[in-house]
């Protein structure tokens, strides 16, 4: 871009963004295209600042964020100044800004600055005047703009309003780029989550019948030993395959094909030999997105049972509780001298719990009895 703040044009800007917000809106418009959210942050905060200067007819400006998160404030970006020398906490350390952000106001000082910005930031960046526009949407601040105009001027009530649409805006497309990192990164964990998954069920468990036979106290026979080296030959494939397996999520890409009941009725033809006994309240319904994990919960907790105890029942009840749908997974085949730990499975589908909201645990009932519990958000009513 050219950089076009001459007077007559900063005054054009000024009265532009004063009477219309089309302005405002070309930049949001702008700012939430894929690209320019997945900018590095230092370029996109930049181009805010910059744009602030255009159509608010500033000759420089910064960008200061804050996360409640962290209780951090940090300079995120500017425009006709060197980041470097922008120090910090301006938000929590100037009353200026926090007046800005609680009246949700553009707030002007052209005279006496030092009045409400420490002396040496002051002198060390030449400032003649201040305007602080606060970035606040929905009820929740997300920092403010500082800005110079530079010209001894002040600002007009148009200019004023101006500014404060531009700092909504601003506020608005630092929104939806922090969304739309949070989803990234949720959608890189997932991959992951899918890939340690796909090892877990795969190729752990053929290593696991691998150790089995190799620990136990007789010689292995020649077929036993041409067996485990085929397990072990298929275990290698399977991890090549899963490593250059395209990311795929059930239950987000692709549709659901199958139900919990479903499930249900498949493990309990599966291991006919254990009783396996399904309370299902009335008029319960899973919520359809969240199938998939509470297909995979209660077919871990159904798979562990059989593989590291010796139950003659297991237990599935899905209930209401208030907001939420309980799952819980029981069964009696574990001794009361049993560890309390779990396997890898259920430690993934806890940790896959906590991306819809859910939450997974597990233990020990004594006297011989495990238990698996998920605990599902209905979504608010309408």
């Amino acid at each position: 871009m050219t950089d076009d703040t001459s007077p007559g044009s900063r005054t054009t800007a000024a009265a532009a963004a004063g009477s219309s917000t089309l302005p405002a809106l070309h930049l949001l418009v702008s700012m939430l295209g894929d690209r320019e959210m997945m900018t590095p942050g230092s370029s996109f905060y930049d181009r805010l600042a910059e744009t602030v200067c255009r159509l608010g007819s500033m000759r420089r400006a910064a960008v200061y964020m804050s996360d409640d998160m962290r209780r951090r404030v940090w300079a995120a970006g500017s425009h006709g100044i060197d980041l470097a020398l922008l120090a910090d906490g301006p938000v929590q350390a100037i009353p200026f800004a926090m007046r800005a952000l609680e009246r949700d106001e553009v707030l002007e000082v052209t005279a006496d600055v030092v009045s409400v910005l420490p002396a040496n930031d002051v002198a060390r960046l030449a400032l003649s005047d201040v305007t602080c526009i606060p970035m606040s949407a929905g009820g929740r601040h997300y920092g403010v703009v500082l800005a110079e105009r530079g010209d001894g001027g002040t600002l007009s009530a148009a200019e004023r309003q101006g500014l404060w649409t531009i700092g909504k805006v601003c506020a608005l497309a630092a929104s939806a780029r922090a969304a739309t990192r949070q989803q990234e990164r949720a959608r890189h964990l997932g991959d992951r989550l899918d890939l340690a998954r796909d090892v877990h069920e795969r190729v752990i468990q053929r290593l696991f019948g691998v150790t089995l036979a190799l620990g136990a106290p007789a010689d292995l026979t020649g077929p036993q030993r041409a067996r485990c080296a085929e397990e072990l030959q298929a275990a290698t494939e399977e991890l090549r395959l899963a490593i250059q397996r395209p990311p795929a999520r059930p239950g987000r890409d692709h549709p659901v094909e199958t139900t919990l009941r479903d499930e249900l009725s498949q493990l309990a033809a599966e291991h006919a030999d254990v009783d396996v006994r399904v309370f299902w309240e009335p008029e319960v319904e899973l919520p359809l997105a969240m199938e998939p994990l509470a297909q995979n919960v209660v077919a871990e907790a159904v798979r562990n049972a059989r593989k590291h105890a010796q139950p003659t029942w297991i237990d599935v009840r899905v209930e209401h509780a208030e907001d939420t749908v309980a799952i819980a997974i029981v069964n009696d085949g574990v001794g009361a001298g049993a560890p309390a730990g779990a396997g890898v499975g259920l430690r993934l589908a806890a940790f896959e719990a906590l991306e819809f909201g859910a939450a997974v645990d597990f233990g020990l009932t004594p006297p011989d009895r495990w238990h698996v519990r998920l605990v599902l958000p209905l979504p608010s009513p309408s």
